[in-house]
């Protein structure tokens, strides 16, 4: 039977089970992690924030800000901010929003698999193939499948010589470490649900982004060589590096300490934060707690009475107030776990 995206239910429960301790047997001695959860204020927060988004969605199921030619990435964004709250296609609040959302990305994508929409580019593929892989890893979705598995091959397809990706589907576009990181996410988050991703193109990536370490200051530039290290940079660097599953990396240490150093950049404060959160929260103990009571603070004296963000004075560069908004929501709603790559 076809499952509709708007009919098939269900979360899947990630489960685990230990064995009890023996009588004879220490007890385990080791601090407990903190525990990291949402606040009544940034659940409120939450609520206003996607209902102003609900109400920017076009009628075709997009989101876009003032450079449309982002819309699949701006798209991508908002239907992660929702999923991170626990809607899907067929379950909570804003389940008719999502599932729009998720028919707009099925109907402007390529034959061959591209995701970057009118105008758009490898950043924008990218990020609204993220959002299908964990609209796939949520909810199963045949529908999704087929689609999901094209746009990942594009991306394994046109991995540069250098190991990374840039602004065009070419081998011979040459690689940065934003667009690069991009594909990083969605190829694991596809890896996670189940579709194959060769290890050869993850080990090239990782090697690329490794290369553009600043070995002084621990920090990432945005390609080998090319300018200084930066808090966006590094953030969306060690997060790659832990998502591609190499938690003892050496680089790992001297990253978050950088990104420390750096909470309060305004250079790409927004792209900065929504990596950091997740390089923070796979960290985990009191490296995570603390940041995330450290940005969840910024953002509830940022966010306005209507619901939304709309910052200048933190990010000018940011294209405008849906992107800045979703991403304040993914990062409120991490300790929630909906999303598949924010499951430890």
């Amino acid at each position: 039977m076809r499952l509709s995206l708007l009919t098939l239910g269900g979360f899947a429960l990630l489960l685990t089970t230990a064995p009890l301790l023996a009588q004879d047997e220490p007890e385990d001695t080791k601090p407990a992690e903190p525990k990291v959860v949402m606040t009544e204020e940034n659940k409120r927060a939450v609520e206003k924030a996607l209902a102003w988004m609900a109400s920017r969605q076009q009628a075709n199921g997009s989101w876009n800000d003032q450079r449309n030619q982002w819309t699949t990435a701006i798209t991508g964004f908002a239907m992660m901010a929702f999923m991170s709250a626990g809607n899907t296609p067929n379950r909570g609040e804003y389940a008719p929003v999502v599932a729009k959302g998720a028919r707009y990305l099925l109907t402007v994508i390529r034959n061959d698999g591209y995701l970057a929409g009118p105008g758009g580019n490898m950043y924008c593929h990218g990020m609204a193939t993220l959002a299908l892989a964990e609209l796939w890893g949520m909810t199963g979705d045949e529908e999704v499948r087929g689609p999901l598995k094209k746009a990942i091959d594009l991306i394994q397809g046109c991995q540069s010589n250098e190991g990374g990706w840039r602004y065009e589907p070419r081998r011979t576009a040459g690689a940065d470490i934003s667009v690069t990181i991009m594909q990083v996410m969605a190829l694991r988050a596809a890896r996670n649900g189940g579709m194959h991703v060769r290890d050869e193109v993850m080990k090239q990536a990782l090697d690329y982004i490794f290369r553009c370490e600043d070995r002084q200051t621990g920090g990432f530039r945005y390609q080998p060589f090319g300018g200084p290290a930066g808090f966006a940079r590094t953030s969306a660097a060690a997060s790659a590096i832990l998502l591609a599953g190499e938690y003892q990396a050496k680089q790992i240490p001297r990253a978050i300490e950088f990104l420390k150093r750096s909470f309060n950049s305004r250079e790409y404060f927004w792209y900065g934060h929504y990596y950091a959160a997740h390089a923070m929260h796979t960290t985990g103990g009191k490296d995570w707690a603390d940041w995330y009571e450290r940005i969840s603070q910024l953002l509830l004296t940022r966010q306005a009475p209507s619901g939304e963000w709309n910052d200048r004075g933190l990010d000018f560069s940011s294209p405008g107030p849906i992107y800045q908004t979703a991403i304040a929501t993914i990062i409120l709603c991490i300790p929630n776990h909906y999303l598949p790559i924010y499951q430890r």
